[in-house]
């Protein structure tokens, strides 16, 4: 009862305006937005005088879309294949010409002599190869027996389904029990049991490689810049060259020490079988090492912060991963598009990988794609030697 005489303090606590109304707030607001507005127009500022990452964030996503977009096809295409043809008809040539209008394979490579082709095939020179028997007219009149052997390097498996997916565009024959359509017997060789891990694991050799390799030396001397050390290596007697393959030395090791870790866990985890020598691996991965080791320092050059370094590194791996083979048939890329892969030592390096492991081949077999890694390996390193030269300017 004697509550009910005591004043409502709480209702004489009520505002008669709502707070928003408040003149105090709302400048309090305004001032907030104002702070926030001035870091926004700092940040922007910062983004249009940092080059590297203006051209990243305007440049990379149209360049990627148009790369990728145009690059990148899961079908094979025009497959280098070799042709053995002892029977030498006119149905013979028929069907040759039958399997190179699908546009899977293009015959490059004509020859007498099946194991020298096989041979071609082992060092990765070609891709498939065509046997037409000399009883290939005699063949024809038999409704259920294949008309020739389509030997497949099933080492990507893609070209096992590519080449399959063609026997629906052979020729038609008459034969004694009627019209029916010509048959190829299809071998594989070095992945019979068609396992992708086969395919996969001496390719991720290089690409594991190619993203630790990058990322280590791209900052590098970005790393001795903001620590205060580059001028006093400047003033030191070292050389250029000397100083850039002091600074990939240490990680040519560490990348051994990888391909080792890698290939040993793939071949025990997924069975994968080696049919090459571990030598030539090594002495491989030997000289990919370096040549990523120089790409990274490149990129490391270029960079004024450790963050730009990495965002540079990312740019180039991205490419090299796409357009190296290891996801995509290297085939069914564009001849454009697959002269820009031949740029990248990953592409090279997956195919001698894969030999080596795979198919048994030597470096010998392989000796375009160790020259072409041991070039790109000269290049990448003259690029930072000249352009840590122009700093001592």
């Amino acid at each position: 009862m004697y509550l009910l005489l005591l004043p409502d303090s709480g209702a004489a606590s009520v505002p008669d305006r709502p707070v928003a109304r408040n003149p105090t707030v709302v400048a309090g607001v305004w001032r907030s937005l104002r702070r926030t507005s001035a870091i926004v127009t700092k940040e922007i500022q910062q983004l249009f005088r940092e080059r590297m990452t203006l051209g990243m964030i305007l440049g990379l996503p149209l360049l990627q879309i148009v790369l990728f977009g145009y690059a990148i096809n899961i079908d094979v295409r025009h497959a280098p294949s070799g042709l053995v043809d002892h029977a030498n008809t006119s149905m013979s040539r028929q069907l040759a010409s039958a399997l190179e209008a699908t546009q899977v394979v293009d015959f490059v490579r004509r020859s007498g002599n099946v194991s020298e082709l096989l041979d071609e095939m082992r060092s990765g020179a070609i891709r498939t190869v065509l046997y037409i028997p000399p009883d290939f007219e005699r063949r024809l009149s038999d409704a259920g027996r294949p008309v020739a052997q389509l030997m497949v390097d099933a080492s990507d498996p893609s070209r096992i389904t590519a080449t399959e997916r063609i026997a629906q565009y052979l020729p038609s024959v008459r034969g004694e029990a009627g019209q029916f359509q010509m048959t190829l017997a299809i071998r594989n060789y070095y992945n019979p049991e068609r396992r992708s891990s086969v395919q996969i694991v001496p390719a991720l050799v290089g690409v594991i490689l190619n993203f630790t390799m990058i990322v280590f030396t791209s900052v590098a001397v970005v790393r001795e810049r903001e620590r205060g050390n580059l001028e006093f290596l400047i003033t030191t007697p070292v050389r250029n060259h000397e100083l850039m393959l002091g600074k990939i030395a240490p990680y040519i090791l560490i990348g051994l020490a990888q391909v080792t870790i890698v290939y040993f866990a793939g071949s025990w985890l997924f069975r994968v079988p080696t049919a090459g020598s571990l030598l030539d691996l090594y002495l491989a991965s030997l000289v990919f090492v370096a040549a990523t080791l120089g790409i990274g320092l490149s990129i490391s050059t270029f960079a004024r912060t450790q963050f730009q370094a990495i965002q540079g590194a990312i740019m180039f791996m991205l490419p090299m991963l796409l357009l190296s083979g290891f996801m995509f048939p290297f085939e069914g890329m564009p001849k454009v598009v697959q002269w820009i892969a031949y740029l990248f030592p990953l592409t090279h390096f997956v195919e001698v990988a894969r030999g080596i492991i795979l198919r048994g081949a030597t470096l010998g077999d392989m000796a375009f794609r160790m020259y072409a890694i041991s070039g790109l390996f000269l290049v990448a390193m003259l690029v930072p030697v000249l352009r840590f030269s122009k700093r001592l300017d």
